[in-house]
């Protein structure tokens, strides 16, 4: 009887599909709290800086242009996607090293089920932000350019993946960079227009943070989804070369180290 080969874009569903559903049982259930901290902590870190913004505010007596509570979920849950997509595609090889013996799995299979595991958490972590937001009537809870934001989040995750796949491969052969990594993402975090629109700051400090392609996607993103915001600063160009070109190398060092990573 012949046994007919499946083809290797099925074999590359199905792995996926296993990996996806491993990892996604892993992160929910990975200790009593897995699953409520997983939806619990973006909620929390958006009342915190929302708390303390409105207590500067009351000092100072700054008004604020649009809705900050807004601008904090936005900012925050987009910066989360870039956080978690490097966090976890740093690791993807060392914690999956026994699956390599499978010749059907192949290593850049655990980063891209990784990556969709946290795309699918803060994709329902976005929806629920969505339906609280309508349902205690928020202004500028609906973006006022759906699909703009949209496209933006799917460019956002890309240019993530391609940070995370060269990080990854650098990190299986020296283990410095993943600390380095989870440094860098702090500082980031604060130097990545998250808790500011640019136009809210001196002209010479805008100068240097548009050097830092996040700034330019959390712009985008912010100015496409808040009435009051749009993207004058966004250089496009300059973002499509930091998606392409980590990428295009992540992608040959892959090639040229995949049998050293698995054999290693």
């Amino acid at each position: 009887m012949k046994i007919e080969k499946r083809k290797p874009i099925f074999v590359f569903i199905s792995v996926i599909r296993a990996l996806f559903l491993r990892e996604l049982d892993m992160r929910i259930y990975s200790g009593q709290s897995g699953i409520i901290w997983t939806f619990l902590e973006p909620f929390l870190q958006v009342f915190l800086f929302v708390y303390i913004r409105v207590v500067i505010k009351e000092h100072t007596g700054a008004v604020s242009l649009y809705n900050y509570a807004v601008f904090m979920a936005s900012g925050f849950v987009v910066f989360n996607i870039f956080r978690k997509v490097l966090s976890s595609s740093i690791g993807a090889f060392s914690a999956n090293r026994g699956l390599f013996s499978y010749k059907q799995v192949k290593p850049i299979d655990t980063i891209i089920s990784r990556v969709l595991v946290e795309v699918f958490l803060i994709s329902c972590v976005i929806l629920i932000f969505l339906i609280l937001g309508v349902l205690l009537s928020i202004d500028n809870v609906v973006p006022k350019d759906i699909l703009m934001v949209f496209l933006g989040i799917i460019w956002f995750i890309i240019f993530s993946f391609s940070i995370g796949l060269l990080m990854g491969i650098g990190n299986f052969f020296y283990m410095s960079i993943g600390k380095f990594m989870n440094v860098l993402s702090f500082i980031l975090l604060i130097f990545s227009a998250v808790f500011f629109s640019l136009s809210s700051i001196p002209p010479t400090a805008q100068e240097i943070l548009l050097y830092n392609p996040l700034v330019h996607f959390m712009e985008m993103i912010h100015g496409f989804y808040i009435n009051e915001l749009d993207d004058r600063y966004v250089d496009y160009i300059y973002m499509l070369y930091w998606t392409i070109t980590p990428l295009f190398i992540g992608l040959w060092l892959y090639v040229r180290l995949e049998k050293r990573i698995i054999s290693q």
